[in-house]
């Protein structure tokens, strides 16, 4: 091997394993320092607070299972549609096609509904069109408060090991009050408190409507922030190439978004755009390490400093990969014995998360991609269910 090959291949690998490693140590910061339990934080909001929005385009079905997931108590339910649809338990608005604003897509629907609802209520809830409820025990007093997800298999399995894997990472989300601007909001519910919300408005052209909106609001004041207790049953993509396609806009939203935040959370969000394209590249490089690929790169001198320099980095990243997944089965009640074996996909479930997120720093799309929602002929939130696909068709949620 050439002295230069070898040079280039060495900085990729000390240069992919570098970025994960500071993604991972401020995860770390995050989890064991900053954290607090969702529910160590008093309810004062409740359900008489909240108005209810539900977002769709035409997926009837998906959405009436939505409205129906409703606990009684939620009796303030408006569904935003693009196209008119029939749905029982709650009053649906179809956003007008003469309707104007800066905002695209999910944003423009939301900012319409912003200027034409009338609210009454401290909060609004936001849903997307395949949240499941279930149980709502009200709001801590926060000016944004977000909900967990819990994705529920469609029909992939490898979609859905792909978001065990996100859950568990977002456990971060728990140390996000910490912060003076949240590092994103996305997920199956976020409620924003109504004065909030009509200050900062939704009308701005973006991919990450939520995570747009507490940027800015974040940016123009003190934003309090809370995670609740409740978590909300949604759907994860139902194959390959859709949640390819979810993840770039993800990725390519928060980094566009990125350049409006003060420089220290500017280069952070990039910083974790970066990682988190080449995290699919972290176990195989330690792969690679384990199997003595080291000594083709590095002389025998440098592959005893360098070499297991990178081997211990390398395996110690791949092993905060695995607690990850890990987190991810227990957030769904499904860490036993019978579930440990799924460890050994922790790689392909990192790669299947992942390499949207390289796509969409490489390529960004121009426009939201629409997505064919499941719908599910069971009532109960099964994290193993296989619903059959549904004609309706909806905006991933960011």
């Amino acid at each position: 091997m050439s002295p230069w090959f070898a040079f280039a291949v060495s900085t990729v690998l000390w240069t992919v394993t570098l970025l994960f490693c500071g993604v991972g140590l401020f995860w770390l910061y995050e989890v064991l320092v900053l954290t607090r339990p969702p529910d160590d934080q008093p309810l004062e909001h409740g359900p008489d607070d909240v108005q209810v929005r539900i977002l769709t385009i035409d997926a009837e079905d998906v959405v009436q299972r939505t409205v129906d997931s409703l606990p009684s108590t939620l009796t303030d339910r408006h569904v935003i549609a693009e196209e008119p649809i029939a749905i029982d338990g709650a009053e649906v608005h179809v956003v007008p096609e003469s309707f104007s604003c800066e905002a695209v897509r999910k944003s423009r629907a939301t900012e319409w509904a912003r200027q034409a609802l009338s609210c009454d209520r401290e909060y609004v809830l936001y849903l997307d069109e395949d949240s499941l409820v279930g149980e709502f025990r009200g709001l801590p007093d926060a000016d944004v408060v977000q909900f967990t997800e819990r994705p529920r298999r469609t029909n992939s399995w490898l979609a859905y090991l792909a978001d065990v894997y996100r859950m568990g990472a977002q456990i971060e989300q728990r140390a996000f009050h910490r912060l003076r601007i949240p590092l994103f909001a996305w997920g199956g519910g976020i409620a924003v408190r109504h004065s909030l919300e009509q200050e900062i408005t939704w009308d701005r052209p973006t991919l990450v409507e939520d995570t747009a909106f507490l940027w800015q609001a974040a940016r123009n004041t003190a934003v309090s922030y809370a995670l609740s207790p409740d978590s909300f049953a949604n759907q994860a993509p139902p194959s390959l190439g859709e949640i390819f396609q979810q993840r770039r806009r993800w990725a390519a939203g928060n980094h566009q978004e990125a350049n409006n935040l003060p420089l220290r959370y500017r280069l952070l969000a990039k910083h974790r755009s970066y990682a988190w394209a080449v995290s699919p590249i972290v176990p195989f490089i330690a792969l690679f390490a384990a199997m003595g690929g080291l000594h083709l790169v590095y002389g025998l001198l440098l592959q005893i400093v360098y070499g297991l320099l990178l081997q211990i980095v390398s395996f110690t990243l791949g092993l905060l990969m695995v607690v990850r997944f890990v987190l991810g089965l227990r957030h769904y009640e499904q860490l036993t014995l019978r579930s440990l074996p799924l460890v050994a996909l922790v790689p392909l479930a990192a790669l299947v998360h992942s390499v949207g997120a390289t796509a969409g720093l490489v390529a960004p799309p121009d426009d939201f991609h629409v997505t064919e929602k499941a719908t599910d002929s069971s009532s109960t939130d099964r994290a193993d269910s296989s619903p059959t696909p549904a004609a309706g068709r909806s905006e991933d949620a960011s």
